[in-house]
This record gives structure tokens, sequence and C-alpha cells, in this order.
């Protein structure tokens, strides 16, 4: 019973897959192409078919031990070698040694004539002989439409795709068959999609005079895969494809903190500032100093060792390096040193999801403990917000499943809402800075303060700071009147109140003074009274000796008085006896 209950429960296996080993591809198939089943890439001229497809039997000979045949009918094997060579890929060392056949076929539809039967017995038996030169497992016929251009009859031409397909398929050949995009299908003969186990669909557009390739599966037989449109890039390093669909909160809450660079800042987070792998926003208008408190993040990460990647999207690494000299900050010595990496361009040099692709690519090769994006409000140049919040969304999210500490800046216009981004992602942010600037007694100065901050205490002053020639350094908020004091103002307002600390001072000082003068006048009254009591005490202490003296000889008188009449009296009395007669 046991045993029937684990059967029943137990999931059939699915269809096995051929690993592209192009960057993002896997992710988004669900772990490559389907193995021994055709697989059809479509597209427009220049979509990158041929790359994807070439690249495809390349990462298969060197990565997964799988040689392939590339049947070629519009490029020969020089001209596919040459343009792979940007890529990275030496094309003639993998046929050297075996790995690949590249099998150019000369199709020249003006020689073509189409007389009785048509059928490819001739292509399967060139393409089993290059098969089995190389024992290869891996098969790419480039194009469709070449193949059959001769053809008229379109009865003939569907019955030769189908033998086509099923003949790689009986072969368990993990094919790729390129083909072009027809006018409202997929293909020119609308056929090749439905024999297909799995269609991807590359598309290269152009929008605001911006171009990006975007890819999507649009079938996938016997599996899961990701429907959404993914942009690709095409680079020195083959194919990339960023996946954008599988976006789950489950990122790691680190409780580490790191400086913001600024020790006066620091304390506005008592004393510890960032979470390490949180995500800060600094917005502010034109010249409020968001890029020097960013190089300031940056000059700290790099002092601690690690890495750090800064995107401009307005200004060349020379020049911010030159400004940040004059604050004291030396980001060239942190470039040289490898720490720093800048990446700077302009906003229209890609598209938003191409943006985002080259950003992915960078901080997947360089691996930072932080990321700078400086503005992203630039990246609304030729897009709406919705989009540059979409991506920015993804970017951010990218940086948290890596525990990347990012910072972003953003820049706000003139008459909007200061509490309020241009791109309308506050509510993803971590932390948020506000640097604004305070116009009175006309002049401007800067200040700033901490919108929120998720998961720490921080201060809640307006703080105004100043930058100069020894960096950023903030000033301890001054209030009077119920208005944040700046500058000269707060500049008066300190001389008011060191004038009031000092009068209260001598105030105190005089009191002290007058004190003082009191106590000892008081003290020498009493020293007076005290010598006219000492006076007068030894005066009374003498008469009252004197008197004692006295009285003490008048009771010493009296006695000897008494005596001496007891004397006398006894004298007479003994005289008397001796005169009587006996």
């Amino acid at each position: 019973m046991a045993s029937n209950k684990q059967e029943k429960t137990q999931r059939p296996a699915g269809i096995n897959k051929a690993p592209s080993g192009i960057k993002g591809l896997d992710e988004i198939t669900g772990g490559g192409l389907p193995e021994g089943r055709p697989t059809l890439i479509c597209g427009s001229a220049g979509s990158g078919k041929t790359m994807l497809a070439l690249e495809f039997l390349v990462r298969g000979a060197t990565e997964y031990g799988e040689p392939g045949v590339f049947m070629a009918f519009e490029e020969t094997q020089e001209d596919l070698a040459k343009n792979v060579a940007s890529l990275g890929f030496d094309l003639n060392d993998l046929i050297a040694r075996k790995k690949l056949v590249v099998d150019y076929v000369h199709i020249e539809p003006s020689e073509i004539q189409e007389t009785g039967d048509y059928d490819l017995e001739g292509l399967f038996v060139r393409l089993q002989y290059a098969i089995d030169s190389v024992g290869a497992k891996r098969v790419v016929l480039d194009t469709l439409e070449a193949l059959f251009s001769g053809l008229s009859n379109e009865a003939i031409l569907r019955a030769e795709i189908r033998r086509l397909f099923r003949w790689l398929k009986d072969r368990k050949l993990t094919s790729v068959i390129t083909g072009e995009k027809g006018d409202g299908v997929l293909t020119r003969y609308g056929l090749e999609e439905y024999v297909s186990d799995c269609v991807i669909l590359l598309d290269n557009r152009v929008q605001d005079q911006i171009a990006s390739r975007r890819l999507r599966i649009v079938k996938y037989r016997g599996s899961s895969h990701g429907p959404n449109e993914y942009p690709f890039l095409i680079d020195n390093e083959g194919f990339s494809v960023l996946p954008l669909s599988s976006l789950r909160l489950q990122h790691p809450a680190p409780t580490q903190r790191i400086s913001t660079g600024i020790p006066d800042l620091d304390k506005m987070f008592g004393g510890k500032g960032y979470y390490r792998g949180s995500t800060v926003l600094i917005s502010g208008t034109a010249g409020s100093g968001k890029t020097s408190l960013a190089a300031h993040f940056a000059g700290a990460t790099c002092a601690r060792g690690e890495k750090c990647v800064y995107f401009s999207f307005e200004e060349s690494f020379n020049q911010v390096a030159r400004n940040m000299r004059s604050i004291g900050l030396d980001l060239k010595r942190q470039q040289n040193a490898g720490r720093l990496h800048f990446q700077a361009w302009r906003p229209t040099m890609y598209g938003l999801e191409m943006h985002l692709l080259q950003m992915h690519k960078v901080v997947e090769q360089l691996k930072p403990s932080v990321v700078i994006v400086d503005p992203i409000t630039a990246l609304l140049t030729g897009s709406s917000q919705a989009d540059v919040q979409s991506v920015m969304m993804r970017f951010i999210d990218f940086m948290k499943g890596k525990q990347i500490t990012g910072l972003l800046t953003s820049l706000t216009g003139a008459g909007t809402a200061s509490e309020q981004t241009e791109v309308g992602i506050s509510s993803l942010i971590d932390t948020w800075l506000l640097v604004r600037d305070l116009e009175m007694n006309g002049e401007r100065n800067r200040a700033i303060y901490v919108i929120k901050s998720r998961g720490m205490s921080h201060s809640n002053q307006v703080r105004e700071f100043i930058i100069s020639s020894g960096g950023l350094r903030l000033i301890p908020a001054y209030t009077g009147g119920g208005r944040v004091l700046t500058g000269t103002s707060r500049v008066v307002q300190e001389a008011e109140e060191a004038a009031e600390r000092l009068n209260r001072e001598r105030e105190i000082e005089r009191k002290r003074i007058s004190l003082e003068l009191k106590r000892k006048t008081m003290e020498a009254q009493i020293a007076a009274l005290r010598e006219q009591f000492e006076a007068e005490r030894r005066e009374i202490t003498g008469s009252l000796t004197d008197l004692e003296l006295a009285e003490r000889q008048s009771l010493a008188d009296r006695d000897a008085f008494a005596r001496s009449r007891k004397a006398n009296g006894s004298a007479r009395d003994s005289n008397e006896s001796s005169e009587k007669p006996s």
C-alpha cells in the first residue's frame, strides 16, 4: 500500500533540457533548450538570430562537451569566424579540434529551376555526414528562408519543412533553426512555429531614436518558462539576457552598519551610518550637494578596502574626480587602487532595459559591496516615469538579493514637492535623505534632513551643511521665531546668543563680587563683634575675679575673726577659773 501511494504522489519526469550556457537564457527557459528537439529562433534582420544560434553551439562544445554542426545558407565559414571573433570565440580553433563543423551551402534562387518533385534528401545526406564526422549533439540551420528561397509551390514547401523537423527530431538532435519574421506571423511561411517545440522571438526595436533588443519565449512544449519580454545584450562576451519576472520579496536583512563617510551625518543615525544591504536615496534640487554626499560614501567604502561601482549619467570620471578634489576627496587614487569602478555614459546611449542589463552585467563582473547611481532621474530622458520606476524597482531588488548597499541620487525639479521623487520610488527606499537650498536674507544655504530610515532611530533635525576644502561638515541646528536659521541668520543668532551669554556671565560675576564683598563685610563685622565681645568678656571676667577674691578675703577675714574671738573667750574662761578660791 505504501509503495502504491508513493507511486501516485511521485511527479512524472519532465523533458530533458540542453543548457545553452547563455547568461539569463537558461534561467527564463528553466534550464535550457529542449534536448533532442527543434527550437525556432525568429526575428527581423539584425535582431541577433545567427549570433544566438552560433553561441549555443560554441557553449555546448566548450562547456558541455557536445560537438555541433552549423549549416549556413547565407554566410561562409570565413565570414562567420570573423563575426563571432568579436564575441571572443575562436571558431577556426574549434573546427580544427573537431568540436564544430561549419558547412556552407550555397543557394542562389536565380540559378534554381523548379522541375518535378522537390525534396531535401541531398541536404539530409550532407547534414548526416557532418554530424557523424564530429559526433554532433547540436545542430543549427541558418536560415530557413534561404533554404527554401527557390520554391514557389507552397504545398511542397510545407511538407518539406515538416519532414526536416521530423528528421532532426527522430535523430534526437538538439536543433536550432533560424527564420525571418513574417508579416502578421512569426515566420515568413507561418508553419515553423507550429512544428517547433520551442519558439524564441528576437526583436530589435527603436523608440525615440533609441534602440533596444528584446527576447520572448513564445512557446515551450512540455516546460514552464518566463512569459515576459526580456532585454538582451550582445557585446564582446556574447549574449546576456536579463530575467525580470522572478522577483520575490525574500531578501536578507543584514544588521551590520556602515559609515556614510561623513562623521556628522553618521551621528544623525545614532553614530553608526546606514544598514549594509539597504537602499539609500538622496534627493534634492540642482547644486544642493547630492553628488558630494555620494562621493563621500564612495570614498568611505574604498577606504574600508571594499569595491564600489559608481554609475554616472551626467559627468565623466575626470570631471567628478576634479570636482571632488576641491573638497578633499581623492577618487583618482581609489580608482588606481582598483577599489572604485566608475561607469559613465549618457542616458540616451541605450534604452531603459539595456541600461538595466548593462548595470547588471557590470555588477555581476565586479561584485562590489556598494553601488551608486547618480542620478536616476537622468533615465527619464525619452522614457516615462512608470518605465523608469519599473527598471529601478528591478535593479533595487537585484542589489538587495546580493546584499549590495545601493545609493541613488534623484534630482528634484523646481516647483516639485520636496518630499516627492520624480521617479516615484520613495516607497522602495530604506533610507531617504533630502537636501535642499534655504533662501533667506539674500543668500542660499544648504540643509539636510532624514525623511525616513527604516529599522533605526534617526535625527529629526534639519541640519545645515557646509561644503569646504576639508569636506562636508554639518552645522548644529539653530531655530528662531519658528524658522530654521542658516548662513548669516545663523551667524547673527550665534552672535546674539554669545552676547547674551557674555552679559549673563558678567551679571553673574558682578553679583558674585557683590556677594563676596557682603561676605567680607559681614565677616569683618563678626570679627569686630568678636573683639568687642572678647574685650567685654575679659573685663567682666576680671571684675568677677576681683569680686571672687574679695569675697574669699572677706570669708577668710570672718573666719579669722571668729577664730580670734573663740580663742579670746577660752583664755578668759581659764583666767576666771584660776582666780576662784580652792
